[in-house]
């Protein structure tokens, strides 16, 4: 009996603590759809929602790593709400250019 107590006292101490978020634009306020939250160190990792809004778990005191295309990436000390607020990042491309390659079969009749 006290071995099993000792290892659900272990296994609760390394247990890992829920951390939730909004990532946001800090020029307009809009929520940023798809950006990357890591937990720096590890392989653990998720994206934000529709609303900018992420949930993640790891462990107590982890730093997350906050990064999307186009903004400056961030490394923060995780919390249980976080408000991240992600700058433009003046060194991007200022246009993306898209080229498509096919081959079309004409048949004829």
């Amino acid at each position: 009996m006290l071995l099993a107590g000792l290892f659900l006292v272990i296994g609760t101490a390394l247990a890992d603590d829920r951390f939730s978020g909004v990532v946001t634009a800090s020029d307009t306020g809009e929520p940023i759809v798809g950006a990357t939250v890591k937990v720096v160190g590890t392989t653990l990792g998720t994206v934000t929602d529709l609303d900018g809004k992420f949930f993640i778990d790891a462990p107590d005191g982890a730093k997350l790593e906050i990064s999307y295309v186009g903004m400056t990436s961030k490394t923060l000390k995780a919390a249980k709400q976080m408000n991240i607020k992600l700058e433009p990042n003046s060194k991007v491309l200022e246009e993306v250019g898209v080229m498509g390659y096919g081959n079309f079969i004409e048949y004829g009749c």
